[in-house]
C-alpha cells in the first residue's frame, strides 16, 4: 500500500526530537511522500531543511498562511514571491481565509489570497487552501480564477455537500483528514456522496489527530486511520482508497 500525506507540518518544533522515528513509522504504514505547506518566513528555513534531510520524500510548498497575514503581510508576500522566482516548489500554500481567530486583517487576507492564486497560475502550481469560518468566501474568490486555470486542494475539508460540489466544479480536490473520524463531525455523510476521484488524504500533523489518538500529537503514520474510515464510508477496500487517493495526489503535484 502506497500513501501520500498531502498536507503535514512535520518541520515544526513539535517533531524536532523524534523526526527520524516519525518518518520510520510513517514509511512502515506505506506513506512514501510528505507535502509540507508553508506558514510564514519564520518556518521557511525549517521546511527547506526537512526537504533536504529527506530528499524525494518531503516536498516544500511556499506561501503565506491567512493567520500569518498581519501588519507586515506585504513584506511576507514579497519573500514568498522571491522564493518562487528562485526555485521550484510543490505548490503555493497554504493560503486562504480564516475568520475564526481574528478579523482584523480580513481585507489583507483577501489580497494575499488573490495574489497567491495568481502566482499559482503564473508558475503552473496547484494552490493549497486553508479556510475556517470562511468556506463560501474562499470558494467565491477561487471561482474568479477558474477560467484562468487555477487548481489545487481545499485542505481539511469539513463543509457541506453543496460546498463540496462547488469546489469540485471549480477544479479543486478535497483534502480529507482526521475530522472524518470524529463522531459528530458529519463529514462521513457528505463524503459518502462524493466520488473518490476528487479526494486526497492528509494528516495536517501535528493537528487534527484522528480517532483513536485524538487529543495527542498527530503524525503521518496515522493516515492509516483515515484510510480505514474512508474505506468504511465508501464501502471499498483500504487498498482501493490508497490507490485512488495516491493517484489523485500525483495528478495534483505530479509524480516525483
Amino acid at each position: 500500500m502506497t500513501l501520500i500525506d498531502s498536507h503535514c507540518h512535520i518541520y515544526l518544533d513539535d517533531f524536532k526530537e523524534d523526526i527520524d522515528s516519525i518518518m520510520q513509522r510513517a514509511e512502515a504504514q506505506g506513506v512514501k511522500k510528505f507535502y509540507m505547506p508553508a506558514i510564514d518566513s519564520n518556518e521557511t528555513n525549517n521546511i527547506l531543511l526537512m526537504e533536504k534531510k529527506f530528499p524525494g520524500k518531503c516536498f516544500a510548498m511556499m506561501g503565506l498562511h491567512p493567520c500569518s497575514v498581519k501588519e507586515n503581510y506585504k513584506t511576507e508576500l514579497k519573500l514568498v514571491e522571491d522564493w518562487l522566482a528562485k526555485r521550484k516548489f510543490a505548490a503555493i500554500g497554504e493560503t486562504g481565509l480564516d475568520f475564526y481567530w481574528d478579523k482584523t486583517f480580513i481585507k489583507e487576507q483577501y489580497e494575499a489570497l488573490r495574489m497567491q492564486i495568481e502566482w499559482g497560475i503564473q508558475y503552473n502550481l496547484p494552490v493549497v487552501l486553508h479556510t475556517r469560518n470562511a468556506m463560501q468566501e474562499t470558494i467565491n474568490v477561487v471561482k474568479e480564477y477558474v477560467a484562468k486555470g487555477t487548481r489545487g486542494i481545499f485542505h481539511c475539508f469539513g463543509g457541506t455537500y453543496e460546498e463540496a460540489m462547488e469546489i469540485i466544479d471549480a477544479g479543486f480536490y478535497l483534502g480529507i483528514g482526521g475530522v472524518l473520524t470524529y463522531k459528530n463531525a458529519g463529514l462521513g455523510e457528505v463524503i459518502s456522496k462524493i466520488d473518490m476521484q476528487y479526494l486526497v488524504l492528509e494528516t495536517d500533523a501535528p493537528y487534527l489527530t484522528p480517532v483513536p489518538h485524538r487529543g495527542k500529537r498527530n503524525e503521518s503514520s496515522y493516515l492509516k486511520y483515515i484510510v480505514e474510515k474512508l474505506a468504511e464510508v465508501k464501502n471499498i477496500s483500504a487498498k482501493e482508497v490508497a490507490e485512488i487517493t495516491t493517484a489523485n495526489a500525483e495528478k495534483i503535484f505530479g509524480p516525483k
